[in-house]
């Protein structure tokens, strides 16, 4: 935001430059990024973070520079009394939504140009003169930090106003001119008869204020940040009062910021001012918080004398009481406990380590010394560490980019990945990042999106991560990792044409991770979710637990994605394949004896797999049996209807003898019951 120096010493005056001034509140977090101009018309470029709201204008900014150089603030005391009631009455259907709603009315005014100071001034930070009335709420929302409005008396019907929820239909026009359509969860200022705002956010265009207003209502107020966050995220409106109200206003500076209004347009455009008008439905409690000085010492690792962190604090407005809840004022040790009150314009501050911050950061980082913690024992790798770096450093070495992606997701893929209930998110930052991710999926599958729009067509990515999921109404939390893969390149051989990328690759590239295992019963199974391809994916299980699902992406998800090419994706639940030791290479010497091949021609009915064969022979325990391989299938010609013809291809091999032919047969012979078990037959 465009803050103006020349402004900031209307409130205190240190005796430093501006530059130097600068630098103080850039060291103390107030960061100045940039200045503009020179004298009355400088200017800073100013970057605030979101959570201090309170120095969102020049008057918090004064504050921040009265506790760096420890000079006296300027207090703002408007000098207006009222004439008589108002009038008009106030009204505040919904406490929740609106705590507090303070006016007061003006009559008898006299709309021109504002005076040429205040016209400056906000030129300065960016913001178009309207005229003397209108710019009086502007002026004092870039000087105290309270959004106020201003509306034109005559036009409010029935001669209230009422803080109310939408009711169903209701439209207004706002000050930009444009038709809002409302909900019943947005709050509304209105009248007896119609909304003539949108609270927090933005005023309507039927009560603005026009050459030929008489009469004023000022307004100002505190609203549930909540709440006008959801309505200016829904309608798309972000406005100077939207973003302060959205992250917590001061519910304490109400009646000053409607005084201070009232005093600039008394000043401008003449007329009387009522009374004032305050209604509060609810009050928000200061916090009250104890604060050791060995509590700052901890932390800091620099010794602040007790006064200097009393000064601190009470220069930026806190109220700081000697004595705690637990020990004494002052200690044998001269350690001093402190019970402090939090200003109404600070919410963010609620625990004692906020205040050690704030002390921090006045005091300033630059003497406390750069030390590091003491620290005793050894670092404590975690178990699965070594697991988690071999997969990363298989992929890699298969071709595979480690990615990173967002932890929020849309609604509807929280939904179409979740094997689970998806985790809400209390305050998302946009309706397309409302849940907790519960695979990775969908984030690869948006880079994979981004690499094709840009025309990179092989690609190749791998993100191991968190993923989330409800669990008997808490939030389960546990490792994953997916990788992904498109098109041709991505298995080029220096021996052949680059092949494109298909199922087989996938689930080699997934027997190779699980390969890095102790793994010894893999089995694979068609139980995959729905946004996988029926017939193109895969479940792997090891010892009857599922540690992967792989393949192709279902054609239709692939489009509703507007992805081009074929996608193969696999998600390893690495949590269960965690709970297995690594593989240690063992040295089995080759064997000197001739291996023996066998094939076997069989038919088998339709629904028969090979997984279900290598398991049935697997049971064999034939230990010379050493390879189980399928070597071609075939269906039509004489095969009978829902049977198919397979090439079964078998080794046998010894490594302390050459293998009898008897010994062969009597095998083979066991092969050939095996399958005859399951429904298949020798084919004739």
């Amino acid at each position: 935001m465009k803050i103006s120096p020349n402004w900031i010493r209307d409130f205190v005056s240190p005796a430093a430059s501006d530059r130097g001034v600068a630098e103080a509140l850039t060291v103390s977090g107030i960061a100045i990024e940039g200045s503009f101009g020179e004298g009355a018309d400088q200017t800073w470029e100013a970057e605030i973070t979101t959570n201090r709201v309170d120095a969102m204008n020049h008057y918090g900014v004064a504050r921040e520079v009265s506790a760096i150089y420890d000079v006296d603030l300027a207090p703002i005391a408007p000098k207006v009394s009222g004439n008589g009631p108002a009038n008009f009455s106030i009204v505040i259907d919904d406490a929740e939504g609106c705590a507090r709603y303070t006016g007061r009315v003006v009559r008898g005014v006299k709309t021109a140009p504002a005076p040429a100071q205040i016209a400056h001034r906000l030129e300065l930070v960016e913001q178009r003169s309207i005229s003397n009335v209108a710019d009086a709420s502007n002026y004092v929302l870039n000087e105290i930090g309270q959004p106020t409005h201003a509306f034109d008396l005559d036009k409010l019907e029935g001669g209230k106003i009422i803080v109310r929820r939408a009711r169903e239909g209701e439209t207004i026009f706002t000050l930009d001119g444009i038709e809002r359509k409302l909900a019943p969860e947005d709050l509304v200022i209105a009248d007896a008869v119609k909304p003539v705002a949108i609270a927090g956010v933005m005023g309507g265009d039927a009560t603005m204020i026009t050459d030929a207003t008489k009469n004023v209502l000022i307004e100002s107020a505190w609203f549930d940040p909540a709440s006008i966050r959801r309505t200016s995220r829904r309608l798309g409106m972000h406005t100077d009062a939207s973003h302060r109200y959205e992250r917590g206003a001061d519910p304490g500076i109400t009646q000053l910021a409607c005084a201070r209004v009232a005093e600039l347009i008394l000043a401008s455009a003449g007329g009387a001012v009522s009374d004032e008008i305050d209604v509060v439905t609810r009050t928000i409690p200061q916090s009250r918080i104890p604060l050791a000085s060995s509590e700052v010492k901890r932390i800091l690792g620099v010794e602040i004398p007790p006064e200097e962190i009393a000064r601190i604090l009470r220069r930026l407005g806190f109220t700081v009481e000697p004595g705690g809840p637990f020990k004494p004022a002052v200690g044998l040790s001269g350690e001093a406990e402190f019970t402090v009150t939090v200003p109404t314009w600070r919410l963010d501050v609620e625990r004692e380590i906020d205040l050690i911050e704030e002390v921090a950061r006045i005091y300033s980082y630059l003497k406390i010394p750069n030390t590091l913690p003491s620290f005793a024992g050894g670092v404590i790798e975690e178990p699965v560490a070594g697991k988690r770096s071999e997969l990363r450093k298989r992929l890699l070495s298969l071709g595979y980019n480690e990615s990173l992606s967002s932890t929020f997701i849309p609604q509807e893929d929280a939904r179409a990945f979740a094997n689970a209930e998806p985790v809400r998110i209390a305050n998302p930052l946009s309706e397309e990042a409302s849940f907790m991710r519960t695979s990775l999926v969908p984030g690869l599958l948006l880079q994979i999106a981004y690499n094709l729009n840009r025309g990179n067509t092989d690609v190749q990515l791998f993100e191991a991560g968190h993923v989330y999921a409800m669990q008997s109404e808490a939030v389960d939390e546990h490792n994953s990792l997916a990788f992904v893969s498109t098109g041709a390149a991505c298995r080029a051989s220096v021996h052949g044409k680059p092949e494109p990328f298909n199922f087989f690759h996938i689930k080699g590239d997934l027997e190779q991770l699980l390969a890095a295992f102790d793994v010894k019963d893999v089995s694979f199974d068609r139980t995959v979710p729905v946004w996988l391809h029926p017939g193109r994916s895969a479940r792997a299980k090891v010892g009857g637990t599922t540690v992967a699902i792989f393949g192709q992406l279902h054609p239709e998800v692939a489009a509703a994605r507007k992805l081009k090419q074929e996608v193969f994706v696999a998600e390893i639940f690495v949590e269960a394949l965690y709970q297995l030791a690594l593989r240690q290479p063992v040295y089995t010497p080759i064997s000197k004896y001739p291996a023996v091949e066998r094939d076997f021609s069989f038919v088998l009915p339709e629904g028969l797999e090979f997984e279900s064969i290598r398991q049935k022979l697997s049971e064999l325990a034939i230990a010379e049996l050493t390879a189980i391989i399928p070597a071609e299938t075939f269906r039509g010609g004489s095969l009978a209807a829902g049977t198919y013809s397979f090439l079964l291809r078998v080794r046998f091999q010894s490594s302390e003898r050459t293998l009898r032919d008897d010994e062969v047969a009597s095998w083979s012979q066991q092969i050939i019951d095996a399958v005859g078990s399951l429904g298949g037959s020798l084919r004739q």
